[in-house]
């Protein structure tokens, strides 16, 4: 548990507990049994080889989905202990948070989403509430993870009301439009810094983009200017590391301070004044808000929608149009557990279940497994 919490952190005296009672831990908090669950969990390890933005096979240096989250925790963990919260569930929910996504990254779940349109649609915020809820299947006395209420609420970032609706306790703070707690208000944000700037890392490392293209955005040159008077000599890698380290470094910094500064004028007595207030406390100072939002447009413009990055999504979303395709057409052609569910979801709750159990299939694959899946359902093979 992390020493000295503030007394609108969540500690075990305002959780909301679990879903389904256990026994306390021994050694552990709840939250510390929260992260373990998750690491120990399938789909952690599956997030090794889905993308973040290239394709798994295009390079062992680039970033997956399993480094993101393991950025994302190091960076939260940081501000937590800054601003004395729970350390343990910001690190559970950092971790948890992309455990619902597609192989092939947005573009498997954009492709997912179009294929899902007529049985409810796909979103990978709901889909990692599912794998932690019900599709992890490891312990014999409840199904799923049984998380912990606030790391499940950490994970639910975004929810429709017609969702919310149907995810009782868990979806009523978007009825009420209540905030979630600052644990999870912080994971998203690391998630966001993490994102961008490795993004910017990557793209970089990958000759698709160059620094100085970046040197519109003041956030960017602030941080070139600065490593270039201090190292003359350094080269091109080293510079470009030092520039993204300096990014996170001055994005933290100000996320801290303005943090600090919101709850201190707010000045909540518990975690129902957080709850309870208008908007969120943890977040960016404006011109850190908007050398974010500059970011994103750049990588925008000219990472994600470079010919050579198109070209890959183009092909993930054919990939997982095509393996939608096949399965909803014929259930046998996904393995015998699968298809059985798919076949029992169907026939007890009709074809929207059915098409939700090849939807889990499908999201749960890595890049390169639904990549050879696909090459298998070719004819002749």
């Amino acid at each position: 548990m992390t020493i000295n919490l503030a007394r609108y952190g969540v500690g075990p005296e305002n959780s909301r507990g679990r879903r389904y009672a256990e026994p306390p831990p021994t050694h552990r908090s709840e939250f510390q049994r929260d992260r373990d669950r998750v690491i120990h969990s399938g789909a952690f390890r599956r997030l090794e080889y889905k993308t973040q933005v290239f394709v798994n096979h295009e390079g062992d240096l680039y970033r997956t989905r399993l480094t993101h989250s393991l950025e994302v925790a190091q960076i939260a963990r940081t501000v937590a202990r800054a601003i004395r919260l729970n350390e343990d569930l910001t690190e559970a929910i950092s971790l948890a948070h992309d455990l619902g996504h597609t192989p092939f990254g947005h573009a498997g779940q954009d492709a997912l989403n179009d294929c899902m349109r007529d049985y409810g649609g796909f979103e990978h915020n709901l889909q990692s509430l599912r794998v932690v809820d019900s599709l992890e299947q490891r312990y014999a006395a409840f199904p799923g993870l049984n998380l912990t209420y606030e790391t499940r609420e950490g994970i639910l970032k975004h929810c429709s009301l017609a969702n919310a609706r149907r995810l009782g306790q868990l979806g009523q703070r978007f009825i009420d439009r209540q905030q979630p707690s600052l644990e999870a208000q912080l994971a998203n944000l690391a998630d966001e810094i993490a994102y961008n700037n490795h993004d910017v890392d990557d793209g970089l490392r990958s000759g698709l983009i160059e620094l100085d293209d970046l040197l519109t955005i003041p956030l960017v040159a602030d941080q070139l200017a600065s490593v270039r008077s201090r190292y003359s000599a350094t080269n091109a890698r080293v510079e470009i590391h030092e520039v993204v380290r300096g990014m996170i470094g001055a994005l933290v910094g100000d996320l801290i301070i303005t943090s600090e500064a919101r709850i201190e004028e707010l000045a909540p007595q518990s975690l129902d004044d957080i709850r309870r207030h208008a908007g969120p406390l943890i977040g960016f100072s404006e011109p850190f808000a908007e050398a974010q939002r500059a970011l994103k447009r750049f990588l925008g413009d000219h990472l994600y929608r470079h010919p050579k990055v198109k070209s890959m999504t183009e092909r993930a979303k054919e990939i997982v149009a095509a393996l939608f395709s096949v399965y909803i057409g014929d259930y046998g052609r996904m393995p015998t557990e699968h298809a059985d569910s798919a076949r029992a979801a169907h026939d007890e709750q009709g074809p929207a279940a059915g098409a939700r159990v090849v939807a889990d299939y499908i999201a749960g694959m890595t890049d390169r497994f639904a990549m050879q899946a696909c090459d298998d359902l070719q004819p002749g093979r």
